[in-house]
This record gives structure tokens, C-alpha cells and sequence, in this order.
């Protein structure tokens, strides 16, 4: 006999490596193929659990832009503690770079982009996915719808980059936000700051400008605007930020620790790292 459900489960799951094509082996009574296969998927099941230690599935919503979901999945593998392939995590990853631009819909100048996001959403809830991450500050804007309509939970990568910021000793008064047009516009860091305690600081709208155009040229794939991003940066530091903040997940592809003499919170490395604490569950959230 064949059994229909083991070549059905080895397809879905070709990691578990299952080939149970057998008919019900002697002493086994009136039990069907069809039974000890259920019993053997249930063997597998369960020992699958054992092996992943309750792991969970990461989902990455990414595509805004590529080269940002590219970093952070290179993140998430260098913060996971691995000896050999198996102790990394499961990972999907939904590159989209369809979603419409974040910045222009905020600023009333482009169409919207929770459709695609939720579109997105929903195809790495049902892939498997147990939480999702957004390497787009910007997307940040619709996380509330997104959380609505998903029964999966999304990792706050604002949220956490502002208690990443209020744990820094000695304390931190103002903080510099180096961000898109939408994101300062949005008031994203500038809430979760206040909620902290802790005042922000936004480049004046020729600075702006500036840092969109770094942020556009790398998203082309252009990495030689570190220069003018850093000058912006430096003027926010003159003017009274303690430290600053890379709120755009473009910005640290070119501007790194040490570049500038205050502390700079990078949220692409703050999510991957929390990331890695969800999925091994070494987080109370």
C-alpha cells in the first residue's frame, strides 16, 4: 500500500525527512498503513519539538529596501549563538520592494502602502512565521493596523530603540534623530521618546533634505554619501543632542560606531538582537 499522507507531509516538510511507505508490518493486527503512518508523524512531531527547543519562527516583512533586509538577516546570524547550521534560527523572509513608498504616503504625495504591508503580513503569518520584524522605521507608521488584523505579534523596532536609549548610563537628555521626511513627520521617535522622558531633536528642513537624498542614493546603491549624513549629524551634536539616532534602517549601511564621538543608537542592530531574544525566548515579552 501507499500512503498518500507520508509523501503529503514530505512535501510540506522536507526537513523532516520522512519516507514511511510501508503497509502494516506483521503483528500489527487489523491496523491499516494508514494508522502506523499517523503513528509514525506523530514520532516525528514530536521529536522535531524536542530538537528545536520551542524555537521561534522569525518573519521578516522586508523589501523596504532590500539591501536593509539583506543587513538585517546578516544581523540576526551574527547575534545568534551557532556552532553549526542547525543552532541558527528558521527564518522567512517576505523581500517585497512593491510596498509603495512609506515617506511619500505620509506626506500626502504618494498611494498607500497597508494593503501590500498587510498582503505581506499575512503571507509570512501563514507560512509558519511566529513574530514578525520590519526593517523599515518608516512602516512603523501602520504598526497598529498591522497588529489588528495579525495573531502573530510584531517586534516594535521604535519601541525598543527608545528603551535602548533610556537604559544608556550616564542618562541621555536630547537625542538626534536622523530619519526620512515620514518618519519625522509621523512623530514615531519623537512620542516613544517623550514617553521616556527624553527630548528629540530633528535636522532643520535644508538639513533634511539632505539626509533624504543620502538616504534615496543608497537606496540606488550608492554609499558614498557617509560625508553628508555625518555633517547633518554634526550639527545636531552642536546644537545640543547627546547622541543620535540612525532612524532610518539605510543610514547604518553607511555610517558606523565610532564615526562620530557620541553614543549612536543603530535600531537595524537593536532589532536583530531582540530578534534573537524572542525567537530563543530568552525575553519575558
Amino acid at each position: 500500500m501507499y500512503c498518500v499522507r507520508c509523501q503529503v507531509l514530505r512535501q510540506a516538510w522536507p526537513k523532516y525527512k520522512v519516507y514511511v511507505l510501508y503497509p502494516a508490518r506483521e503483528g500489527q493486527g487489523d491496523r491499516s498503513a494508514w494508522e502506523v503512518c499517523r503513528v509514525e508523524i506523530k514520532k516525528v512531531e514530536r521529536l522535531t519539538r524536542e530538537g528545536e527547543m520551542n524555537e521561534r519562527v522569525v518573519g521578516i516583512l522586508g523589501g523596504m529596501g532590500p539591501e536593509a533586509t539583506v543587513e538585517l538577516f546578516r544581523r540576526i546570524l551574527a547575534c545568534t549563538p551557532a556552532r553549526r547550521d542547525q543552532d541558527h534560527l528558521r527564518i522567512l523572509i517576505d523581500n517585497n520592494p512593491k510596498i509603495p513608498d512609506r515617506t511619500a504616503a505620509i506626506l500626502g504625495k504618494g498611494p498607500d502602502p497597508l494593503p501590500a504591508l498587510l498582503h505581506s503580513a499575512h503571507t509570512l503569518q501563514q507560512a509558519g512565521a511566529d513574530f514578525l520584524v520590519i526593517p523599515c522605521n518608516t512602516a512603523h507608521h501602520w504598526l497598529p493596523e498591522l497588529r489588528r488584523t495579525l495573531s502573530i505579534p510584531i517586534l516594535d523596532m521604535v519601541a525598543e530603540t527608545a528603551e535602548e536609549v533610556a537604559r544608556h548610563r550616564p542618562p541621555l537628555g536630547t537625542i538626534g534623530l536622523l530619519a526620512t521626511s515620514g518618519t519625522i513627520k509621523a512623530d514615531l521617535y519623537q512620542q516613544a521618546l517623550s514617553k521616556k522622558g527624553i527630548a528629540s531633536l530633528v535636522p532643520t528642513p535644508k538639513e533634511q533634505d539632505l539626509v533624504m537624498e543620502a538616504i534615496y542614493r543608497v537606496k540606488a546603491g550608492d554609499h558614498t554619501v557617509k560625508e553628508q549624513v555625518l555633517h547633518v549629524a554634526q550639527n545636531l551634536l552642536d546644537r545640543g543632542a547627546e547622541g543620535l539616532i540612525l532612524g532610518c534602517t539605510e543610514l547604518p549601511l553607511v555610517v558606523q560606531e565610532g564615526d562620530l564621538s557620541c553614543p549612536l543608537f543603530d535600531p537595524l542592530s537593536i532589532l536583530a538582537r531582540r530578534a534573537v531574544e524572542w525567537a530563543k525566548g530568552t525575553t519575558s515579552k
